[in-house]
C-alpha cells in the first residue's frame, strides 16, 4: 500500500467520523433526556479528536515526499 493510498482511507475514515458526529450533533438536539444528552456530548467530544488526527494524517500521508511542504513534528511515518 503507497501512502497515496493510505491517504485516501484516513479521508475516507474522516468523513464517516464527521458523518457520525453530524448524526450525534441531531439526536442531541431532538433529546429531552438530560442522562441522553450527556452521553451524545460524550460521543461526540470521544469523536473530535479522531477526526483531527485522521484529517491530518490524510494531510501527511498525500503530501509526505513533497520536499517543498514542512514536515509535520507530530507524526513520524
Amino acid at each position: 500500500m503507497t501512502l497515496t493510498q493510505l491517504s485516501a482511507l484516513y479521508r475516507d475514515s474522516a468523513a464517516a467520523i464527521a458523518q457520525r458526529i453530524k448524526q450525534l450533533q441531531g439526536q442531541l438536539l431532538e433529546e429531552m433526556d438530560e442522562d441522553e444528552q450527556f452521553h451524545l456530548r460524550q460521543r461526540i467530544r470521544e469523536l473530535q479528536p479522531l477526526l483531527r488526527q485522521s484529517r491530518e494524517l490524510a494531510e501527511l500521508t498525500a503530501h509526505y515526499y513533497e520536499r517543498s511542504r514542512a514536515r509535520n513534528g507530530k507524526y513520524i511515518l
